[in-house]
Parts: structure tokens; C-alpha cells; sequence
């Protein structure tokens, strides 16, 4: 059984619709997709109602877009994947809604720094979005894609975006990543981090793992890590895989699918049915579509 707990449509920063994206797992002989879009449940009914046609189980998810303050260091960004919590909870809904509202603020921020050096208007921006969509970077990078400026928008990631980019604003004032586990909880989802330690966020290889913020998020909640994703290290695969039997966490792998956006393909990993069913006997809010 192919199960991928983590891909995005065009809710939030895939190009794909919904029932494309249920399309392209059929056509790939992925058994169970998790929809995860970033900080929206808007694809949920749509999910449900595709993946009864095409015979696809269908687990209901999101990507929250939190910021970790371990004590002593910088802070920095943290995506963490929410499985099935309740979308109708009122401080997990309220919190969502303002992350909303950062990233739009921080993404027409952006805008503003990349116009003054490039041709492009707001509104070509917005024609990379559906409308209720979460605002992202992606927007801009196909935008800029559209216009000529660069070839892909993984160009633009690496041209505009490299680290100490004069175009680079972080979300510093998204939800705390120890507050955000709690709310999933709370809210009767299943917080598992994605992709941790990816894309020189962690420790290289001989360097001290990041031992003391992983257990205060473990002893917040966090049910488990997205080891088997495209991004993560093999040092720091090796490493969770430890951390997780130590505590007895959940381990996942998936996509990280966006579309024509990411290279990423549906099923390139995936999660054992083991870990699904832990999961799914974890949560108590949204229902999984088996």
C-alpha cells in the first residue's frame, strides 16, 4: 500500500486543483493521500468528495506555519503537519486566520522589494492564485517565471531567496511552534514536523543535534517526524530514527508534492500502514476517508 501524507493543491502553493491531484495519485498507484495545505482546510470537501470517486483514501491535513524559539538561539521557521484535528476548533481556526493575514501582509512586503529591481505588478502576482488561497512565495516565483525574469521557480528560490537575501522577509510573527503543537492537540489532531533539519535548517554531519528542543516539543505533544522526505539529510534521517524509538514516536514519509512547482512526485515516499493506523487511533477530531 502506497500511503504520501503531505501534498499541496492550489489552495495553497501547488499547481494543481484538488481533483488533479487526486488524479495524478490514482494515476501513480498512490493508495492514501493526505491533503496539507498551508494554514486552510478549504480543500477538505473537495478531497472527499474525489477521493470516493477515484477509490483513494483520503486523510485531512495541514501545514502550519510556525516560528521555534529555542532558548539561547535565533529563532527560525518550522512547518508542522496537522492530521485530522478538528477544522471547526475555535483557537486552532483562530490562530489559522492569522497566520493568513501575516502571510499576505508579508507577501505584498516582498513584492514591494522585488518590483523596485524587476517588472512586475501585484496583479501578476494574483493571477497565480485562486481566489481563498494562502498567500506564498510560490506566487511570486511563478509570477516571475510568467514574466520572463527566470527560467523556473526553483531559479527564483535560489536567485532571490538565498540565505541573507536583500528580498527575503521571514514570518516572525506566526504562531510559536510549542503553542502550535498544543493547539493541533487540543484541537484533536496529530502533530507530526515535517521535513525537520531539511534545507540547512539543522546540524551538519559531526555537529551537537538539536536534542533539548526536540524534547520540549515531544514533551508539548509532537507525535512524531516526516523522516522520509526528499530534503532531509541522511545524518539527520539517522538521527530522528533514533529519537523516535526512543520516545516511541510516529514516523512518516511523503512527497512534499506541489506540482509543476516542486520536482517532488506523489508516492517518491511514503508511510507505512503501521504508522497511518497510529495516527488515525490518535486523533479525535476530523475523520480519515479509508
Amino acid at each position: 500500500m502506497k500511503i504520501d501524507l503531505h501534498a499541496h493543491s492550489s489552495w495553497s502553493d501547488g499547481s494543481e486543483t484538488v481533483e488533479n491531484l487526486f488524479r495524478e495519485a490514482k494515476k501513480r498507484e498512490v493508495d492514501v493521500v493526505a491533503l496539507t495545505d498551508h494554514d486552510t482546510t478549504r480543500g477538505w470537501a473537495e478531497a472527499r468528495e474525489i477521493a470516493a470517486e477515484l477509490g483513494i483514501g483520503f486523510v485531512p491535513g495541514i501545514e502550519i506555519t510556525t516560528r521555534a524559539h529555542p532558548a539561547g538561539e535565533k529563532s527560525f521557521g518550522v512547518h508542522l503537519l496537522a492530521y485530522m484535528p478538528d477544522p471547526n476548533n475555535e483557537a486552532l481556526s483562530s490562530s489559522l486566520e492569522n497566520t493568513l493575514r501575516l502571510r499576505e501582509e508579508r507577501l505584498a512586503q516582498m513584492f514591494e522589494l522585488i518590483r523596485a529591481e524587476y517588472d512586475l505588478d501585484w496583479q501578476d502576482v494574483l493571477d497565480q492564485l485562486r481566489n481563498g488561497a494562502t498567500h506564498g512565495r510560490p506566487s511570486i516565483a511563478a509570477a516571475m517565471v510568467s514574466k520572463g525574469h527566470f527560467a523556473s521557480t526553483a531559479d527564483v528560490f535560489n536567485d532571490l531567496w538565498a540565505p541573507g537575501s536583500a528580498f527575503y522577509i521571514p514570518n516572525k510573527d506566526v504562531v510559536d511552534t510549542i503553542d502550535a503543537i498544543r493547539l493541533v492537540v487540543a484541537a484533536g489532531g496529530v502533530p507530526i514536523i515535517a521535513h525537520p533539519m531539511s534545507r540547512g535548517k539543522g546540524p551538519e554531519v559531526g555537529e551537537a543535534m538539536p536534542v533539548a528542543h526536540f524534547e520540549e516539543m515531544i514533551a508539548a505533544g509532537l507525535a512524531g517526524f516526516e523522516v522520509d522526505h526528499r530534503d532531509v539529510p541522511p545524518h539527520a534521517q539517522k538521527w530522528l530514527l533514533e529519537m523516535a524509538a526512543k520516545h516511541d514516536l510516529i514516523v512518516t514519509g511523503s512527497s512534499d508534492y506541489h506540482g509543476n512547482r516542486k520536482p517532488n512526485l506523489l508516492g517518491e515516499n511514503t508511510t507505512s500502514p503501521e504508522m497511518l493506523e497510529r495516527i488515525i487511533a490518535q486523533a479525535t477530531g476530523a475523520k480519515a476517508q479509508l
